[in-house]
């Protein structure tokens, strides 16, 4: 069967960087650093006590207040960013088809905060017998904000999370493209949403070593590529994108910011926590995106990386594009926008893949912050262009997206510009 053409026509985003998708690509651009000490708990007895939070959201703005109550702060945000991702792409519900609309977006955890709440209340109070509250399961599965942003909009079209860990929304992204070159929608809202910054989510990461614990700077704590690093910066958030069949989004003259060329999936099928130190998983996540494309490595000119800040995570990485891209690697842009907004975990691939789109749109490349001379990696190649403390214009005709999750789950999705 030939498939159809899927195209972005809508974005938005609640970020540690904006509570826009505008305000955070602006940010990002300009190399701000999101991290700040915790405000959501007391972090006093914390090895870490810095994260990305979201800063300011007022939820009243998108929900109402009754309705925000049932909801778990991630799926607060998802709401959020998915209202902004719909009003941005202007599309008439009126003259659309809800059947052949779908929602699929990419959570990791789910809702944390609730689990903590609900189950250390029952702790505390063991001996009042079980009480728990009637929303307790309802805010907490992961499932519930795709449930809840199809309920708002009357979207009928197949509806579902999925979870992959740190690549959870880059497979959504990839489901819902599937989904439409298929011809099984029409529409999909795709992306993803994490909350986690509280205890468990903080102390868990904690005691596996993964966080940076540069509690003196937390601006400067996420610095991939560089020698000093010693962890990433947890983050919270959503990002959300309208993708849509190319003849759909012509009929209604929608703005395209982008179409999307292809998606990888792969398994590094190595270890619990950590990415193969060849980078093999993601050298076969970039190869099948670049053919499910029908592109050349020659045809990409930005890499958003995973670049998480991780001793080992980065040098994979870099491994794996000097291999997959050979001499063309030097002449393509790479950055880790995770030092300035941090890893926002099963959100990371949709708010990567935002500024993947947005890169393609206006042709510019956002930094990897924080680098610094004479703090060089040995087993890093820095004849490579990681755009390094500050955003280069140039022309960006396709942009690759790579997540890599825990489990060893690697997705990564390509968008190009639309022609």
């Amino acid at each position: 069967m030939e498939l159809k053409r899927v195209v972005v026509t809508g974005i938005g985003a609640v970020s540690p960087l904006g509570n826009t998708a505008e305000e955070t690509w602006k940010n990002v651009v300009a190399g701000k650093s999101g991290a700040a000490p915790i405000t959501h708990f007391d972090t006093t007895n914390f090895k870490t006590t810095f994260a990305c939070e979201v800063k300011d959201f007022n939820v009243a703005d998108f929900i109402d207040r009754k309705e925000a109550r049932k909801m778990d702060p991630y799926c607060q945000f998802a709401m959020a960013a998915a209202t902004m991702a719909v009003d941005n792409s202007k599309l008439d519900l009126e003259q659309t088809d809800l059947n052949r609309v779908g929602v699929v977006l990419g959570v990791g955890i789910g809702g944390m905060h609730t689990f903590e709440e609900e189950v250390g209340y029952y702790a505390t109070h063991e001996e009042q017998g079980p009480r728990f509250s009637p929303f307790f399961v309802p805010k907490m599965i992961a499932d519930i904000a795709a449930g809840h942003i199809s309920m708002k909009y009357g979207f009928h079209g197949p509806n579902y999370i999925t979870a992959s860990a740190c690549a959870s929304s880059t497979n959504a992204i990839a489901d819902a493209f599937n989904l439409i070159r298929l011809g099984k929608a029409e529409v999909m809202v795709t992306g993803g949403a994490e909350a986690a910054i509280y205890p468990a989510g903080v102390g868990g990461f904690t005691a596996m070593h993964a966080l940076s614990t540069r509690n003196d700077e937390p601006e400067k704590a996420s610095r991939p590529f560089s020698a000093s690093r010693d962890g990433f910066i947890m983050a919270e958030g959503s990002a959300v994108l309208i993708l849509e069949e190319l003849e759909h989004a012509k009929a209604r003259g929608a703005h395209i910011y982008a179409e999307v060329a292809g998606c990888g999936m792969s398994a590094d099928a190595h270890h619990i926590t950590a990415s193969h130190p060849e980078g093999l998983g993601a050298k076969l996540v970039m190869r099948n995106a670049l053919e499910d494309a029908e592109m050349k490595p020659e045809d990409i000119d930005y890499i958003n990386v995973h670049g998480t800040s991780t001793p080992v995570g980065d040098i994979s990485e870099v491994k794996a594009i000097k291999d997959v891209f050979g001499e063309h690697a030097y002449k393509l842009n790479i950055s880790s926008t995770k030092s300035m907004t941090g890893h926002l975990l099963g959100a990371a691939g949709a708010i990567e893949a935002m500024f993947s789109v947005l890169s393609v749109e206006n042709d510019i490349v956002p930094p990897t912050i924080n680098h610094e001379e004479g703090d060089e990696d040995p087993e890093i190649d820095y004849k490579l262009n990681f755009t390094f403390n500050k955003a280069q214009q140039r022309t960006v005709r396709a942009a690759l997206s790579n997540t890599f999750g825990f489990g060893g789950h690697n997705a990564c999705a390509i968008f190009k510009k639309y022609k």
